[in-house]
């Protein structure tokens, strides 16, 4: 069994007993080393992975060769490339592990299969699917609303924690500016 992807799943349905042991039966574990990858752009995303332990990183190179962090995984979350599972098509990302990571895959032929079975884990998948959305759509609302400065207090308001574990390029990416402005607006705030 695997009590924390239970744990969140009942959070928003909940499961019967031979229903949590479908989906337990239909999942596997994957461990990833510091700096490996999940998924490199142009290979064909498989499933969903759910995070246990770790933090991971999803981005784009772009066309001067520089990494575009679209999005952060840590524990409880789901993370895929989402474009190349519905489209069936190559990935355009890359996911890698900024920490020693666990995860829970579950393929997209196991998760149709157990969508039929267990018909409140589509449920389930639609609103985390929802939620990823609206985190997605902020996102982009802090990015054409806010200055860098807002967007990094705003950021570092909401996730304290999480700025700890990252590396300060890795942050500056995500949230669309240079290493080296993060740097100047660091030593201005002490």
């Amino acid at each position: 069994m695997y009590p924390e992807l239970l744990a969140h799943i009942k959070r928003y349905v909940q499961l019967e007993s031979y229903e949590e042991q479908l989906l337990c039966d239909s999942i596997e574990l994957k461990i990833l080393k510091k700096k490996e990858y999940l998924l490199e752009a142009g290979k064909l995303c498989k499933g969903d992975y759910f995070i246990v332990k770790g933090c991971l990183r999803q981005f784009y190179i772009n066309k001067k060769l520089n990494e575009q962090i679209i999005n952060f995984g840590l524990e409880n979350w789901w993370i895929a490339d989402q474009d190349s599972l519905l489209n069936k098509q190559p990935s355009t990302t890359n996911i890698q592990a900024i920490e020693p990571s666990e995860l829970l895959f579950l393929s997209e032929k196991n998760k149709t299969v157990l969508f039929e079975k267990v018909p409140r884990l589509e449920s389930y998948f639609r609103i985390m699917m929802q939620k990823a959305f609206v985190a997605s759509q902020r996102r982009i609302g802090y990015i054409f609303n806010q200055t860098e400065e807002e967007r990094y207090r705003h950021f570092s308001s909401l996730f304290p924690d999480f700025m700890q574990r990252v590396p300060q390029y890795m942050l500056a990416s995500y949230l669309g500016f240079t290493p080296q402005f993060l740097s100047r607006l660091r030593a201005k705030k002490q």
